[in-house]
């Protein structure tokens, strides 16, 4: 991991988490909707909570119940 980076889920668009992505998924480039919850994506340190993203989507440094695929 980069020095100044953390893990952030809930930010990633569909196929760009870095890591993790619920059941059924493996890891890098998995993950198969945007800003799916269960799946996260190296940020600048700091910036995980605070992005702007849309439908008051937020950020977190643990996994999310949303944006999950059935």
């Amino acid at each position: 991991m980069d020095a100044g980076k953390e893990k952030c889920f809930g930010v990633a668009m569909k196929g760009q988490n870095d890591c993790k992505a619920g059941a059924g998924t493996t890891c890098q480039g998995t993950s198969t909707v945007d800003y799916q919850g269960n799946a996260w994506k190296f940020v600048d340190g700091g910036t995980c909570t605070t992005m702007d993203l849309p439908g008051d989507r937020k950020g977190s440094p643990t996994e999310l119940t949303r944006d999950i695929p059935s």
